[in-house]
């Protein structure tokens, strides 16, 4: 777990979470850049069995998503007395925010979901089956390993298994967005290879609160990546009526 906290912080604390493959690590700078420009405390933290958390010696169940608001983020919470926060995920991590949010009630102040996925579409499929032969190549898990040492293979199939499951193929956040009330932005590459604009249409047509969502032109599956200066804009103006 990381925090970042600008010098002049107010509102609730934004807590970052990571995508399938993901770590604090693997933010890079974009923590840092979301405390400064938005004025409020940014913590990152690493799901169990992923980056320098705790090895997992169990799979992944077809209800992880889920399980991450009702298990493991009220034990975060809990240790690190987060009382009113802003649930930001990026891919899976999206979805993750948004049961968080609807777990969590009026603790949350806001959603902000980053290339997430609504459902389990062929393009989800096709993009899975596209990176998991390129990982057939072992440098390619060498790679993983630089953020999550031994477990590297752990985490890539826990992300193969899962989504690639025909057991996982019904998963979806209808059920759940509906008690989403609080203000919802979802933020989507036009381009993204891991899902098309359908999913931030369907976040935002199902939330319960008010939703707002910006489609990116030309960009993939990291928007605050490959377009950070538009997509901390958007936070920003987002967050800012926002205790």
């Amino acid at each position: 777990m990381r925090k970042w906290v600008p010098l002049q912080t107010h509102g609730s604390t934004i807590v970052l979470f990571h995508d399938s493959l993901g770590s604090v690590e693997l933010w890079r700078e974009f923590p840092s850049v979301l405390a400064a420009r938005t004025g409020r405390a940014v913590i990152a933290y690493d799901r169990l069995g992923f980056g320098q958390s705790d090895p997992r010696d169990d799979r992944l169940g077809m209800d992880f998503i889920a399980d991450e608001a009702e298990t493991f983020f009220p034990a975060l919470r809990a240790q690190l007395g987060i009382d009113r926060f802003v649930a930001c995920g990026h891919s899976v991590g999206g979805g993750m925010a948004v049961y968080c949010a609807a777990q969590c009630g009026a603790a949350c102040a806001a959603v902000i979901t980053v290339a997430a996925q609504a459902f389990v579409e062929d393009r989800t499929l096709q993009g899975i089956r596209e990176a998991q032969a390129l990982f057939a190549d072992p440098a390619q898990v060498e790679r993983l390993a630089k953020y999550h040492g031994d477990k590297a293979r752990w985490v890539l199939d826990a992300w193969l298994d899962t989504w690639l499951s025909p057991q996982f193929a019904g998963w979806s956040l209808d059920a759940v967005l509906p008690r989403v009330t609080c203000p919802l932005l979802a933020i989507h590459g036009a381009d993204d290879e891991y899902g098309s604009t359908r999913h931030p249409e369907r976040i935002g047509r199902l939330a319960g609160g008010p939703a707002r969502v910006e489609v990116m032109p030309d960009t993939r599956h990291v928007p605050h990546r490959e377009r950070e200066a538009a997509v901390l804009d958007w936070v920003a103006e987002f967050l800012r009526p926002i205790d």
